[in-house]
């Protein structure tokens, strides 16, 4: 376990999700996966000197991770739709607990929220998500709701985590501008524009056509800025992704993906983007899910494919604009893929080169392990102390300084 630098030992008590009820009276019960060394995933090796850096780097910085789901998966992934269809999602607490992670833009059940519909993005199914969520973690105070930065240092001072709430699009909102509000006031506080398919605010990255942001898109925009939620054009295309940019008055965030230059899938994101991004003082947050982030010199999704785009992003925009959003979860990420293929757009966003299919990306599996060794890639990698703050979670803290 982590120990923060000025803070109290991490405050996990072993609470696991929805303690207060009894399963199989209160909810369904299913057998959910390990939080913790389900498959042997293997970090860089490192001498003594560089673990113990690795330990001082971890307690001494904010640590943010710009995109992850926190939920603990049926240990049998093709249970994931009756799960889901439950609305109980529980929270990996325990895997949170040895991550070294202060803060996480938490992104629930995103696309994948199919209460009543088996489609997805349903108003009502998304509130339920989020209002079952927090309902359990209102049961335990190691992690802790976080709706400003002063959130998110409180959480550090007390030796807890802050859990941002942030949904992957806007489809939701269908063509309600006012339903931003309702989300802020649920305490949502970054929101993408699309997810593969376009909605009312623009095109997704599955489309054929991008038509870019729209009026309706820009209009939605405008209140996020007035409000303060961040926004988010992962899945977005790339012409709506650039208008976003552009007419959004304040830094945007590209939460989740990698460079298109170093694997060529429309998931990935052209220069353009990434460096319009940049140059009006946005992050771009480096991706990991299964099968996104691979190069031609790691065509078995792993850890040093993931850093290929990190480096290859920093020498293309600097070190001032790169984090990490890696988009993990604990349970079966390429089952849960290949479960709802179509519900993810899954073939579109990754139709590209051919490529090895892995298991898991091995070195950056779930929340638990994945600053570790993202911290010990940087070390061996000698990266200065003041470059890898700036990438744990100073670049992103500045522009929540601006946007929220």
């Amino acid at each position: 376990m982590t120990q923060k630098s000025g803070a109290e030992p991490l405050r996990y008590n072993g609470y696991h999700s929805f303690d207060a009820l009894v399963p199989g009276d209160d909810y369904r019960e299913f057998a959910l996966a390990k939080e913790v060394g389900r498959v042997p995933s293997r970090g860089p090796e490192l001498t003594d000197a560089q673990r113990s850096r690795v330990a001082r780097l971890l307690g001494d910085n904010t640590v943010i991770s710009l995109h992850d789901h926190t939920s603990i998966f049926p240990d049998d992934i093709t249970e994931t739709f009756d799960y889901n269809r439950t609305g109980r999602h529980h929270t990996g607490y325990e895997g949170l607990s040895l991550s070294g992670i202060d803060a996480v833009f938490e992104n629930f059940m995103d696309g994948t929220c199919c209460i009543t519909s088996p489609m997805g993005w349903k108003w009502e199914d998304v509130l339920y998500d989020l209002g079952m969520r927090f309902s359990d973690i209102a049961k335990q105070d190691f992690l802790t709701r976080a709706e400003s930065v002063r959130d998110i240092a409180a959480a550090r001072a007390n030796g807890q985590i802050a859990l941002v709430p942030a949904l992957e699009a806007s489809t939701p909102i269908q063509n309600e501008v006012d339903r931003i509000d309702v989300l802020y006031g649920f305490g949502v506080r970054q929101l993408g524009i699309a997810y593969s398919e376009s909605n009312t605010l623009g095109s997704g990255l599955r489309e054929r056509h991008d038509g870019g942001l729209t009026y309706f898109g820009e209009k939605a925009v405008r209140r996020m800025n007035r409000l303060g939620i961040a926004i988010d054009v992962s899945h977005s295309g790339d012409r709506t992704s650039m208008d976003t940019i552009k007419f959004s008055e304040k830094p945007i965030f590209i939460t989740h993906a990698g460079a298109r230059s170093v694997w060529p899938t429309r998931r990935m994101k052209p220069d353009d983007v990434i460096i319009a991004c940049a140059e009006r003082g946005g992050v771009i947050g480096i991706e990991a899910a299964p099968h996104t982030t691979m190069s031609h010199k790691h065509p078995a999704h792993n850890l040093d494919a993931f850093m290929e785009h990190f480096t290859y992003c920093v020498d293309l925009v600097g070190i001032d604009h790169v984090a990490f959003g890696p988009d993990t979860l604990f349970g079966d990420h390429v089952g849960l893929h290949d479960t709802f293929a179509r519900h993810l757009s899954i073939s579109a966003a990754h139709d590209g080169p051919e490529f090895e299919k892995v298991d898991y990306v091995d070195g950056i599996e779930n929340p638990a392990e994945e600053f570790h060794h993202i911290v010990g890639w940087l070390v061996a990698h000698e990266y200065s102390d003041d470059d890898i703050a700036k990438v744990l979670g100073g670049n992103i803290l500045r522009v929540l300084d601006q946007v929220w």
